[in-house]
């Protein structure tokens, strides 16, 4: 599902701005599998994103012409997304045998009853999902909206870093985009089960289940790696930017694991039970079949065995670039590393095979 989309001949860069990184993955399509041709992430300035929206758009730029640059990529057409929070999805009724024209036209004419903002403020598509199953002479459509702001802020970034945005998503939906490369990884493929996607970001975590291929529920939480970072900052008394770096480099005190990543590593594991939790009550469901942990925390060592054990689920590190093959420029190990952090941009520079 795009917010909007142009026409573009060319790939797409799958671009993440992230509250506290901007991450960059380019795909070239070889038969059914895929290769990775540019992959950078660059990390953001604090503040440059407040509660997942550009706060600095100066900053965000200069970090995107960064990643572009590091990247080496020549592509300029690029695929972004809207946090979750920041849209809103409803499945609506409409008529059978209606153009793309007509349904836009009704939904319009419809609007207010579906949107709680005014149709000028908002960007919006929709999708139909099938014949309904409540009304032989229906279809069900799925119907997304933001606000403008959110769209034209990312679109503005693009614009003042050169790129051209062409299609802007939903993160979730993005999520749903890059779990079909998840499939080698997952028994059976992942046929037949319920699997709950958690994105673990600096800010915010996002559960996103997927079922029979399709997302079915998203919810986000405030809880991240930003956490982390602050603990490090009090335990040792350094500024944010040394935190950061410390983390990175692994340049930290002997007590470092005890004393901070292991409560740390505890606190997420109950968070996603939570959330797993809010899940169940919201759906028909008592539980899932398998975690996937993205995002940059599920890197931290330990961490999925902290989930497995505290919500007696399997779980597993997502790896998105598991059947992809590289550049012969990009480091191997890097890309293992990289990998579960990157999931989102997967989704999102799948776009441009669409």
């Amino acid at each position: 599902m795009a917010l909007f989309r142009k026409s573009c001949t060319a790939a797409l860069l799958g671009i993440d701005i992230g509250s506290t990184a901007v991450k960059l993955l380019e795909l070239r399509q070889q038969g059914s599998r895929y290769r990775i041709e540019a992959c950078a992430t660059e990390p953001l300035p604090p503040d440059a994103l407040v509660e997942n929206a550009i706060a600095d758009p100066g900053a965000v730029a200069a970090c995107l012409r960064t990643v572009v640059k590091r990247s080496r990529t020549k592509t300029r057409c690029a695929a972004i997304a809207v946090p979750a929070s920041a849209a809103i999805s409803k499945i609506i009724t409409m008529p059978a045998g209606l153009s793309d024209d007509e349904l836009h036209a009704q939904i319009e004419l419809q609007a207010d009853q579906y949107l709680p903002y005014p149709l000028e403020e908002v960007s919006l598509d929709f999708q139909v999902l099938g014949a309904s199953a409540h009304n032989s002479n229906a279809v069900d459509v799925l119907l997304v909206a933001s606000r403008s702001e959110h769209v034209d802020a990312r679109v503005g970034v693009l614009d003042m870093a050169g790129l051209t945005a062409k299609v802007v998503d939903v993160e979730s939906y993005a999520l749903e985009s890059a779990f079909s490369l998840l499939a080698p990884q997952l028994p059976d493929g992942g046929q037949g089960q319920v699997i709950a996607i958690v994105d673990i970001g600096a800010s915010m975590t996002t559960l996103a289940v997927i079922e029979q291929g399709s997302l079915v529920y998203t919810r986000e939480h405030a809880f991240g790696g930003r956490q982390l970072t602050e603990a490090v900052m009090n335990r040792y008394g350094i500024p944010y930017e040394e935190a950061v770096r410390a983390q990175r480099l692994g340049a930290l005190a002997d007590d470092y694991g005890k004393e901070v990543l292991a409560p740390f590593r505890d606190a997420l594991a109950r968070q996603v039970q939570r959330s797993l939790q809010f899940f169940f009550a919201a759906s028909q469901h008592n539980q899932v079949d398998l975690l996937l942990l993205a995002g940059g925390c599920a890197a931290i060592p330990g961490i999925a065995a902290a989930v497995r054990f505290a919500t007696g689920t399997a779980t597993l590190v997502a790896n998105p670039f598991l059947a992809m093959t590289a550049a012969s420029d990009l480091p191997a190990r890097r890309l293992a590393e990289d990998a579960p952090a990157m999931l989102t941009a997967c989704g999102l520079a799948l776009r441009g095979f669409d």
